[in-house]
């Protein structure tokens, strides 16, 4: 488990190379919008963040609320990140993510089981979450939701509601450019509090 302090070298490291690119560059490249020369406006699940440029402070738009330093890594990451002008348009599972298959036990364990445990018996409750956090419904499972986690990080959330007869099951899928974009120890964090923040919902 990673101590405090890697968190402040990660996001310390993330940010000294963001601040040699222009703020024009990193807007573009991750889609996010300017609010002025000196700060862009990042949504991020149900939160939206002031990131100032170019010492990339994060402030809580909506409340006094601390910005949680995990979400700020990986936010920063993201800003890093190769994103890609299109999506594939492929979907894929987590373990065909290359390199991913390292972090495979701690994406298990921090997303699909709390998802299983949590909505697997009752899929209700994901559906008014889902909505919380502007869950788009798709066709799969018995409750499938589609959330633009960033601006060019799409995640769909299925899952299978257990009975008598069959455990329930659990999926998040990607679409296959987000290899491009964050680190497979990255998207399992992501994957993991958007799980968490859909039961804080619920």
């Amino acid at each position: 488990m990673p101590r405090i302090d890697d968190y402040i070298a990660a996001r310390n490291r993330a940010a000294e190379a963001l601040a040699a690119e222009t703020i024009e560059a990193i807007a573009k490249r991750s889609g996010f919008d300017r609010i002025d020369d000196v700060s862009m406006r990042v949504p991020f699940l149900n939160r939206t963040y002031r990131v100032s440029y170019p010492d990339f402070v994060f402030t809580d738009m909506d409340s006094d609320a601390a910005v949680p330093l995990q979400e700020q890594v990986l936010i920063l990451h993201y800003l890093i990140g190769n994103s890609p002008e299109w999506l594939k348009g492929q979907w894929v599972a987590y373990r065909e993510i290359q390199g991913a298959q390292f972090y495979y036990s701690a994406f298990i364990k921090r997303s699909v089981d709390p998802l299983k445990k949590i909505f697997g018996q009752s899929v209700q409750p994901l559906t008014a979450a889902a909505q919380n956090l502007n869950g788009r419904p798709i066709d799969a499972g018995d409750a499938g939701f589609e959330f633009l986690v960033f601006p060019k990080v799409p995640v769909q959330v299925i899952v299978y509601q257990g009975d008598d007869e069959f455990p329930a099951e659990a999926s998040i899928l990607f679409d296959r450019s987000i290899g491009e974009i964050l680190s497979p120890e990255d998207i399992a964090w992501m994957s993991g509090m958007l799980v968490y923040r859909l039961m804080a919902l619920k």
